[in-house]
């Protein structure tokens, strides 16, 4: 049976909503808009949609606008067929059908994140727990306590205890022998790093090593080493080592490609940090290509550390690419498409709108209320009255004539000034909603069943939020 989906809108957004339908074609599906009765789509409620939207016979499915504030599985069941929220705007309409009109599933992923406490020998083990608890918080799967050279560590034992005892997985990365071996007897889950000279350390516990070249580069250490766990019948996980940029990168990824030719079922590892620490560079980006790099190679295991403050968000990053390329090779396809986490400074799609489409959308206005777009030629700021278009936020605020009103001057002020920024940096800008800079920044957690509250600047009197 071919689907017929109504997609559902306000007066405005209408004959946009149907020109951009109409511009993707007859695909897998049939469509017709409903006009829902009201002037902005966005302002829908459930009881709107539910008095006033009436379905023809043969819809099978629902689609609201993204920022509709309703129960959709109430609504679903109000009208008999699955409700569901499409994008935010009608300009990412082709990408959202182009997947099969279904959500990107990102809760899946393979790969497991080390995070690094890079100073644990100098922490007193409830300091270790508390941020232990705050990586685990951020993505982390297995807290690593680094142990620093001629650093004693003597409450080693005891932070491993009690970091188990709240059920978090520990591995010990140390150059030391003797601390390995501590390491293991007190129960550590695995143990960085050891070679084929200090491999017996790893038979000495339950704890899975994981394995390096004896010598910088040399990969036949290295494959003995795993050849020697794999005949034990003994966990383990292969590290060739990343190098940093003129120091041995481009042989350092060959030797990962060739190892995982030689042995194509070991676990391996990778620690990123020789790249993202090292480079002062964003290191989303460098994030994105080393987890593809594991993607393709299917390393499952990253070593994270944040020492940098440009590495600050260095495990929500690695979080988002491990589940962005896990569904993109799960789907066989390029890694875009996936939404916004890995884009934090420019977007894919940084314009909603055409200048063309305000100018229209602005002579709808029949109330002295701002609206603030950003398209291609700049910011436009558009009432009833008038319709302005400027580069940045200075040049608009003394044309928009808010003398006396100092609160609808305040907030109309952060706005524009949202605006050039979004503008400037090439993202999308949504008024009232904060700049979406993906996984570099956390976003608040929103109700999608309620409109938010009044802002500070309705309040009449105290100034407080209303």
């Amino acid at each position: 049976m071919r689907e017929r989906i109504a997609l559902i809108t306000g007066h405005l957004a209408r004959p946009r909503l149907e020109r951009a339908m109409a511009e993707m074609g007859n695909g897998e599906f049939d469509w017709l808009v409903i006009d829902a009765g009201i002037k902005v789509a966005a302002l829908m409620t459930e009881a709107i949609l539910r008095r006033r939207v009436v379905l023809p016979e043969g819809v099978t499915r629902v689609l609201v606008p993204g920022r509709c504030r309703a129960d959709l599985a109430a609504l679903s069941a109000h009208f008999g067929v699955p409700v569901e929220r499409g994008p935010d705007e009608i300009v990412d309409l082709p990408a959202f059908f182009g997947r099969g009109a279904r959500r990107v599933d990102l809760t899946g992923y393979e790969v497991t994140i080390f995070a690094e406490i890079v100073d644990a020998a100098l922490l007193e083990p409830q300091a270790i727990l508390q941020r232990a608890l705050a990586l685990t918080q951020r993505g982390a799967d297995v807290i690593d306590l680094g142990c620093l050279p001629d650093t004693p560590f003597p409450q080693l034992e005891a932070a491993i205890h009690l970091l188990k005892s709240h059920g978090l997985r520990v591995s010990v990365d140390s150059s030391f022998p003797g601390e390995l071996r501590r390491a293991g007897q007190a129960g550590a889950d695995v143990l960085l790093s050891l070679d084929e000279g200090t491999l017996d350390i790893a038979l000495e516990s339950e704890a899975v090593p994981v394995l390096v070249p004896a010598q910088a580069g040399d990969l036949a250490s290295l494959q003995r080493a795993a050849e020697r766990m794999a005949a034990s019948g003994r966990p383990y996980i292969a590290d060739p080592v990343l190098e940093p940029i003129h120091f041995g990168l481009s042989a350092s990824l060959e030797r990962y490609a060739a190892f995982r030719r030689l042995m194509p079922s070991a676990e391996m590892l990778m620690g990123t940090a020789n790249l993202t620490e090292l480079t002062e560079a964003d290191s989303l980006g460098v994030t994105a290509l080393l987890m593809g790099v594991c993607s393709e190679l299917t390393i499952r295991n990253v070593l994270v550390v944040q020492v940098s403050p440009h590495t600050r968000r260095t495990i929500e990053e690695h979080d988002a690419a491990r589940r962005l390329m896990h569904a993109a090779k799960a789907d066989g396809a390029l890694p875009k498409g996936y939404g916004a986490g890995l884009l934090a400074l420019h977007d894919a799609r940084p314009f909603a709108s055409t200048p063309e489409e305000i100018a229209s959308a602005a002579q709808e206005v029949r109330d002295a209320n701002f609206r603030i777009e950003v398209a291609s030629d700049g910011i436009h700021a558009y009432n009833s009255a008038v319709h302005l278009i400027g580069s940045d936020a200075l040049s608009l605020f003394p044309r928009l004539d808010l003398a006396g009103d100092a609160a609808h001057a305040f907030y109309l002020g952060a706005e524009l000034a949202k605006a050039e920024i979004a503008l400037r940096l090439g993202k999308r800008y949504v008024q009232d909603e904060p700049l979406d800079f993906g996984c570099a920044a956390d976003r608040p957690v929103e109700d999608a069943t309620h409109f938010k509250p009044a802002g500070p600047t309705r309040s009449r009197n105290t100034g407080e939020p209303t």
